[in-house]
């Protein structure tokens, strides 16, 4: 157990602005059923260190216990700095609500943010520049230093990004449960909408498509108060992971939706704004259902 006053942080491996008027788009509705593509994708089982599934939620993905606000940027390229001054906001105000005191929580309300980055890599606070395939100074994109225990990631287009801001105290006050449990939350994802078969890895982070990494899990933890999240590669162009060695993994290689979808089908032309959408609709559904959330779409983000 982690004591509530310390920040503590687990891998991904400015100026704050208003959203733009052009994201402020109602939740996208479903479109109706999975793409079954990839009855040949599956990655064996899930290791033993699987979460045990919380109850569904009955009817839709609004329907929980505690509310929490759904930013709806999953269509949107955001500058990586902008949502990260979004997400300290949101902590420096959430944590003066709980205070130091475990036995106060005037916290009532999570947060959700879904959005895609342009082109930028991400360095934990421990990064060695060893898994860098070039100089720190001489970076091929943008590149940022995070408050995040790990090493190098990759963010860009086709990328889906959530960032949740969860009190724990409402859920259970262990970071490793809540790592597991967003890593059973992509694999339900996977199958759901896709019929993936997607695995965790004993010993390592993440969610995974045979030894292909399909998603990356980075959280940091303040008075219980968990933020960072997850990027899910729907669409996105793997080549900038050439250059990095991602979350110092060596031997093992990154993978997306499309591109497993498409070796299933022999190649079949696949509608990148539909996968991300079908992705997204998936993710935050099995994501309230699993953490008993009340998702409430929000057009604007109050700091």
């Amino acid at each position: 157990m982690v004591p509530a006053a310390m920040a503590v942080s687990v891998p991904f491996c400015h100026a704050v602005l208003p959203f733009p008027a052009a994201a402020r788009a109602p939740l996208a509705r479903s479109r109706g059923g999975r793409l079954g593509l990839a009855s040949c994708c599956g990655a064996g089982p899930i290791s033993a260190n699987a979460v045990t599934c919380a109850a569904p939620v009955a009817g839709a993905a609004r329907v929980g216990r505690r509310r929490c606000e759904l930013f709806d940027l999953h269509r949107q390229v955001v500058p990586y700095v902008d949502s990260w001054g979004w997400q300290k906001s949101i902590v420096e105000r959430r944590k003066a609500l709980v205070g130091i005191d475990t036995d106060t929580d005037e916290d009532h309300s999570d947060t959700l943010i879904a959005l895609q980055h342009p082109p930028v890599y991400t360095l934990g606070n421990g990064n060695d520049e060893k898994y860098l395939n070039f100089n720190l100074e001489d970076s091929p994109i943008e590149i940022h230093r995070i408050d995040r225990a790990g090493q190098v990631t990759y963010h860009g287009p086709g990328q889906l990004v959530l960032y949740p801001v969860l009190n724990l105290r409402h859920q259970k006050k262990d970071l490793v449960w809540y790592q597991r449990s967003i890593e059973g939350v992509i694999i339900r994802a996977l199958q759901s909408a896709f019929s993936i078969k997607a695995a965790r890895i004993d010993g390592l982070t993440g969610v995974w498509v045979g030894d292909q990494k399909v998603a990356a899990i980075g959280i940091m933890c303040a008075r219980w108060i968990v933020y960072h999240g997850l990027a899910l590669n729907v669409t996105t162009d793997l080549t900038p992971f050439e250059h990095i060695v991602p979350c110092g993994i060596k031997g093992r290689s990154v993978g997306s939706i499309k591109q497993i979808l498409q070796k299933a089908s022999s190649g079949r032309e696949l509608n990148d704004a539909e996968l991300m959408d079908i992705a997204y609709e998936s993710l935050i559904k099995e994501f309230a259902e699993f953490f008993q959330l009340s998702l409430e779409p929000s057009p604007d983000l109050l700091l």
